[in-house]
This record gives C-alpha cells, sequence and structure tokens, in this order.
C-alpha cells in the first residue's frame, strides 16, 4: 500500500473518503445524542424558568446546577466533559453580561436581554469566520480531514476536496447565518424601545431553543446527504 508524502505509515487513515473521514470527525465533534442533549439542557433550563417566573436569578441557578449535575455524573462515569463545559462556559458568559447590564442600571428586562446577546454575537462571529473561509479558498471543515490524515494542509492541493469541503463549511454557517438574521432584528427592536421587552424576551427565548440543534440537526441532515455519495478520495491514486 503506498503512503500519503510526509505521512508516517501509522498516519494513514482508515477511511477511503473524504466523506467517511468528515463523518467520523463530525461525530467525534458532535458527542452522539448524549453530549447534544448536555449541550442544550442548562439553555432549555434558563429560558422556560424566565419564561414562567420572571426570576432571572432562579433561572441562573437552576441552570447552572442542571449543569453541575450533568457534570458530576460525567466525572463519576469517567467519560468527557466536554459537552457539559461547554454548556456551563455558554451560562458564564452570558451571566457575565447580565451582571454588567445589572452594574450599568438595568432592571430585570435589560438584564434578560443581556442573557441573549452573547449568544448573537457567537454565532455572528462564527458565521463571518466560516465564511471567510470559504471565499479566501481554506475552508474550515477541510482541517477536519487534515487532523485525520496527519498532515493539517495537504488537503489543499485538491481541487476536489477543497470543493466538497467549501459545501460542507457553508452548511454549517448557514444556522448561525440564521440565527443571527432572525434574532439580532428581536434584540436590537427591543433594546432600542421599538419592541416590547417582554414580548422580545418571549420570542428570543423560543427562538434559542427552537434554533439551537433542531437547526443545527437540519444542517448536520444536509452534510450527511452530501456525505452520503462517497466519491471523494482522501489520497489520489499513484
Amino acid at each position: 500500500m503506498s503512503e500519503t508524502p510526509g505521512v508516517p505509515a501509522t498516519a494513514q487513515p482508515s477511511e477511503t473518503t473524504v466523506e467517511a473521514v468528515v463523518r467520523a470527525q463530525l461525530a467525534k465533534a458532535l458527542g452522539g445524542r448524549r453530549g447534544m442533549v448536555e449541550a442544550a439542557v442548562p439553555t432549555i433550563v434558563f429560558t422556560l424558568l424566565w419564561l414562567t417566573t420572571r426570576e432571572l436569578r432562579l433561572a441562573l441557578i437552576v441552570s447552572v446546577a442542571a449543569a453541575v449535575v450533568l457534570l458530576v455524573v460525567r466525572l463519576v462515569q469517567r467519560t468527557t466533559v466536554q459537552f457539559v463545559v461547554n454548556a456551563l462556559v455558554g451560562i458564564g458568559i452570558g451571566w457575565l453580561f447580565v451582571t454588567i447590564a445589572a452594574s450599568r442600571g438595568g432592571d430585570a428586562d435589560d438584564q434578560a436581554l443581556a442573557y441573549f446577546l452573547p449568544g448573537i454575537i457567537y454565532n455572528g462571529g462564527y458565521a463571518v469566520l466560516m465564511a471567510l473561509t470559504c471565499i479566501v479558498g481554506w475552508p474550515l471543515v477541510g482541517f477536519m480531514v487534515g487532523s485525520v490524515t496527519g498532515d493539517p494542509t495537504a488537503w489543499h492541493a485538491d481541487e476536489q476536496v477543497v470543493r466538497l469541503c467549501a459545501k460542507l463549511t457553508w452548511l454549517l454557517t448557514l444556522p448561525c447565518l440564521v440565527r443571527v438574521l432572525v434574532q439580532g432584528p428581536i434584540w436590537l427592536a427591543a433594546n432600542s424601545g421599538s419592541l416590547d421587552v417582554d414580548t422580545a424576551v418571549a420570542a428570543l427565548g423560543i427562538l434559542k431553543i427552537a434554533f439551537g440543534w433542531p437547526l443545527q440537526l437540519a444542517a448536520l441532515a444536509g452534510m450527511l446527504w452530501v456525505l452520503g455519495r462517497n466519491k471523494t478520495p482522501v489520497q489520489q491514486p499513484a
């Protein structure tokens, strides 16, 4: 069996196509069903508690407690805590924005709006970053391929692989773009006073759930449809 130039024999990918490589990497990155649930639960708890009780501190405390319980279960089972930690970081950043809003004299509604701001900023930044990688010809998904083959940039020499990775990266960009385009105007309208804050917070909370994993899974379904064709070789034949 021939080796890829510059890659040790032990680093050769077992998958025969780029599609198979990316599928394997996506499964690892998402953490399966459990990882997706763990990432979503704290956000769902916060949003539902805020909408039903309008007690911001209670919503924050209970959402953190839910994440901590999930974290303890992971530690006891000695499995990866990555997705629970990600959720805790997200809550922590939201809490920071809430604290900043409170320090500036914002009321409960202003603070609740502040909680949703980091997510909008994150999705906007991520969408711009991924779009730029496609525009400059170095799509982000390509580096998933590189992480498996042992050479982070060798994939870029194959135009067929670059085109495939660009399609997949654009599909990953879509959920982030949709979130910003829908949630951004609602947040701005409420912040400017042209939309009732209660209505905006309710809408943002519902959209945060609806546009979370459901939207992400829709994009991944599109990626799996593209990957299902299994026709792009990992390495060129000799």
